[in-house]
């Protein structure tokens, strides 16, 4: 059997467990796939990471088919929920949102480790360290 051609690979950033036709019709629906099969998939595979954004890599095919993969939760939303936040600051670099620890830092960057690009996790640790500062959190040891 043959392999089917690639048409178009989109990655969506949706709330775990929450997709819906309404949210991700106007992303997928030109692309002719099955919406409430997308949504059934993507809500089963990311039921446990409620609260979480996860995003998610559609690979659609020219016979409309589709398959689904699932990263790791976003790194905002991973610091947002250890910090115990819900949003960063509204003008980063002029207010402060919040304080985060290296030791909560290191705890994002293990979970976040496989889809970032290094394998180092001093230097994962500074990434992680880069997105908190964007979000206007001050990094404390």
């Amino acid at each position: 059997m043959a392999k089917n051609k690639v048409v178009r690979v989109v990655t969506l950033h949706i709330p775990a467990g929450e997709a819906g036709p309404a949210n991700v019709g106007k992303d997928l629906g030109p692309l002719g796939i099955n919406l409430m099969e997308f949504c059934r998939r993507y809500n089963a595979l990311t039921a446990e990471r409620r609260g979480f954004v996860v995003p998610a890599v559609i690979t659609v095919y020219e016979d409309r088919s589709f398959d689904l993969a699932i990263k790791q939760p976003t790194t905002a939303s991973l610091i947002r929920k250890v910090a115990g936040l819900d949003k960063g600051a509204a003008k980063p670099g002029h207010q402060s949102a919040g304080v985060v620890t290296t030791a909560q830092l290191k705890e994002v960057a293990t979970i976040k480790l496989p889809d970032l690009n290094t394998s180092d996790l001093d230097k994962a640790i500074k990434i992680v360290a880069g997105t908190a500062r964007s979000m206007g959190l001050t990094v404390v040891d």
